[in-house]
Formats: structure tokens, sequence, C-alpha cells
């Protein structure tokens, strides 16, 4: 079997401690194996037994490398990633820098895997709210085709980021304690018992960024322009798992019972939906899954062609890491590296 090598950057961040883990998981067919990073240059990493040292990003760094797996921030994806690419590495980026660029393709393995063919270099891997929901939408688009998408979401700290989890943490256990609240640095209000109905900053449009990315990259991923999409995305003290509530109105007929048969043949999906057990998808089991949880399936009987469903995937897997490996999968098996 043909082996590759892999670049990191970003290797100590949540999504970084994934990918690390995900690539031994998946036997991932690694010869070599590089971390880089900007404050953690030296630093050893343990990868599969071995011990590995980060190292800097400079010119060259990325000479003899098949494939990179970048979550290290927009800007810092900017200024590498084409210079990865010219130095002979196919860069799968975790940021929001190069999603909506129509020279990169937006790529969910599951949804729309023909688009690693066009690739130029840089693959973006999509918003983790995103993800999960196009991963459930996908197979109901293809059959009824969806129309409108009203999603609200339950985002997860982790989201954010190791220093959210922490602040969440610790927020919760100086409430607990009856202490005043100790630390509130990385959102604008208290975390701990609480939900911040804002994600990323304010638009002039008013909704958010995070909102107005769920919008333009279902669009993009889904290859659909005229599937019309309203979001508002929630902040909630959970620390893995995002859930959502999704809403959608087809062109053509489905029932419930329609929409569990797509779902059960669809890959990635799991479907937990026996609400008279209160079976449905939660965040503390999705935490540390693969696969996108869906449930609470129904119909809107507010419309003529509506389908209300709860949709629940750990953020940090698939709805980051995974997907990029995934990604790297899917070179691999098309002999695109």
């Amino acid at each position: 079997m043909k082996k590759y090598n892999v670049v990191i950057l970003g290797a100590t961040g949540a999504v970084g401690i994934e990918f690390r883990k995900i690539l031994l998981e998946r036997k991932f067919p690694i010869d070599k194996i590089k971390f880089l990073g900007l404050t953690t240059v030296g630093k050893e990493f343990d990868f599969g037994g071995k011990k590995i040292k980060s190292e800097a990003v400079v010119d060259g760094c990325f000479k003899g490398y098949d494939i990179g797996l970048f979550s290290a921030g927009g800007d810092i994806s900017k200024k590498v990633a084409r210079r990865a690419v010219e130095e002979g590495c196919i860069v799968v980026d975790n940021s929001s820098a190069w999603r909506m660029d129509p020279e990169v393709p937006l790529v969910v393995p599951e949804v729309n895997p023909n688009d690693v063919d066009w690739n130029k270099g840089i693959i973006a891997n999509p918003n983790c709210s995103t993800i999960q929901m196009v991963v459930a939408l996908k197979p109901i688009h293809d059959a009824a085709r969806i129309k409108r998408i009203v999603v609200s979401t339950y985002q997860a700290v982790s989201g954010t980021g190791l220093k959210a989890i922490e602040e969440c943490l610790i927020q919760t256990k100086d409430i607990v304690n009856g202490k005043e609240i100790s630390q509130r640095k990385v959102y604008p209000h208290q975390i701990a018992f609480n939900a911040l109905p804002q994600i990323d900053v304010f638009l002039e449009n008013g909704y958010t960024k995070e909102e107005m990315k769920m919008v333009n990259e279902t669009k993009k991923i889904m290859g659909d322009d005229s599937i019309q999409v309203t979001a508002t995305t929630v902040r909630v003290p959970v620390l893995y798992g995002h859930s959502e509530s999704v809403n959608i109105e087809t062109e053509k007929k489905l029932t419930p019972r329609d929409v569990r048969e797509l779902l059960r043949k669809a890959p990635g999906v799991t479907i937990v939906d026996n609400p008279t057990k209160s079976e449905y998808p939660l965040a503390i089991n999705a935490a540390g899954k693969d696969d996108v949880f869906v449930g609470r399936i129904r119909e809107d009987e507010s419309i003529a062609n509506g389908i209300n469903m709860w949709i629940v995937s750990d953020n940090i897997r698939k709805g980051a890491a995974l997907n990029a490996v995934q990604i790297a999968e899917l070179l691999v098996q098309k002999g695109k590296i």
C-alpha cells in the first residue's frame, strides 16, 4: 500500500488534537508526519508511540509532503496555504478562509465527493454546524428537492476552542460553589447555565457570521443556489456536540416514514427516533462518535410539504477533524495525491 507524508498545522488546538487521534484510529497510510506551529515550536507531541517536535512555518517546510491538514485560523491559512500548494502539498483547510472562494471546493464526502476532482491545491472544510446538517439533508434533497431550510442551532463551547471549554467549566464550578464568576474572557456574557444567541460577530443585516456561513455554505455544498436558508445560531453550555432544530420545505411530498427510509440508507447517518421511549439524539451521546444522529422526525402541519427534525453531531469530530481526514482519504481513493 502506498503511504503518504502528512503535515498538521495547528496540532495543539481542539481540532489538531483530534486530527492526530483520527489519523491513527482510521489507520491513514502515513509514511512521515510533521507538526507545524507558531507558538509551539519545539514542543513534543506523541503520535503512535513516537515523540515528534513541532517545527516552525518556514520556506520549504511543505516540500516532500503530500497533504496538509490545517486548523490554525483563517489569517494564518490565508498566509500559508498558497505557499504549501506551491511546494507540492494539497491543503485541507478547516478555517473559513477559503470556503466561499469559487476556485476552492467546499467538501463533505458523504454529500459532494466529486468536488475534490476540481481542486487546485486547496480544499475547504465547511463550518461544523453546516456539515452535520447537509449530511442529513442531502438524501432528502436528492429525493424531493428542498426549497427552504429554517435552522436553529444549539452549539457546544468546544466550537470556540479549548479556552472556551475551560471557561465554561470554571464558571460552572464557581456557581455550584456559590461564588462569583471568576472568569469571563471568551464570551461577552456568562455561558454557564445560559444560552447566548450570538456566535461570531454581527453583520449589517442583523445576522451573525456563523448564521451566514450556514446560509452560503449550504448552497455551495448542495450545489443549488435556489435553496432558501435562514439560520439562528446559539451557544449553549454543552462541552461537545452541536444540536440543531431543522425545518425543511420540499417540492415533493415526503412523509416522516419516507424521510426515515431515506436516512437509513444514507452514509454517515444514524437514526435515533423513538419518542414514546424518550429516545432521540443527545449531545452527550454523540460526543466522540463519527456519525450524524437524526431524530424527532415529524411532519410540519403548518405547510403542505414540511418536515421537522433534530440533528446532532460531535462538532470537533464530524464537524471538523473527521471530515478533513475523510477528504484526505477521498483524495487517496481517487488517486489525486
